[in-house]
């Protein structure tokens, strides 16, 4: 197996973020994740736009497997701020990670949010601390 493929085993059974709202890994390398999530009906609010915490979701997924994946290590998030910038006119929302910062007891990461048509969507920044694998 790839180690995409070897992702996406390993975080399929994260089932809020891979059944319930559609996302998938789409890459994978050091430090590094690409997700993305079909839009749908089912990730509008009331109002028709996307729900902030759809979005949310894809990015903490994002994160999830950047900073866990191929690691003796797990981290979990601590902080999670998401700034969100515009609405979306796409049917396809990309989370891809930048990390900021591993040290021995915590992590910082960018998710940068955006849509099929190339326009940013939002953006979240996460504190990990990196805790034993039980």
């Amino acid at each position: 197996m790839s180690k995409l493929d070897d992702a996406r085993e390993e975080f399929s059974r994260d089932l809020y973020a891979t059944e319930l709202s559609g996302i998938t890994i789409e890459e994978v390398g050091e430090d590094y994740a690409k997700c993305a999530m079909r839009l749908t009906d089912k990730h509008r609010n009331a109002y028709g736009g996307i729900m902030g915490g759809a979005i949310y979701t894809l990015a903490d997924l994002a994160f999830a497997v950047a900073s866990n994946f191929g690691r003796d290590m797990a981290t979990v998030s601590l902080v999670g701020t998401a700034s969100f910038l515009s609405m979306t006119k796409g049917s396809i929302l990309y989370a891809e990670t930048e990390l900021i910062k591993n040290g021995r007891t915590n992590c910082f990461y960018n998710v940068r949010i955006y849509d099929d048509l190339g326009k940013d969507i939002a953006t979240v920044s996460f504190t990990g601390a990196h805790i034993r694998k039980s």
